[in-house]
């Protein structure tokens, strides 16, 4: 399985998007610092995510998400799993 997943930074309320085949480590990997564009805004939360079969569906839909319409879109769908934002 394929994942795309959305992080909420618990320290200033960032919006990360990314995809995985391992959703479990990719998150503790953001968490524990070793990914470099996350690294400042630790910790991290996982209030949403969605998984596929083929990689480049999730790869696919990752890029769309990354768009800032379609992020903003998530948003509002999200409004109380994320917070405020």
């Amino acid at each position: 399985m394929y994942y795309v997943y959305i992080l909420k930074s618990l320290k200033n309320g960032d919006v990360y998007v990314g995809y995985s085949d391992d959703l479990k480590r990719r998150f503790d990997q953001h968490n524990s610092g070793s990914v470099r564009s996350t690294q400042f805004n630790r910790p991290w939360d996982l209030p949403y995510y969605e998984a596929y079969k083929d990689k480049h569906d999730a790869t696919k839909r990752e890029r769309q998400l990354k768009n800032h319409a379609a992020k903003n879109d998530l948003k509002k769908q999200l409004e109380y799993s994320l917070g405020k934002i």
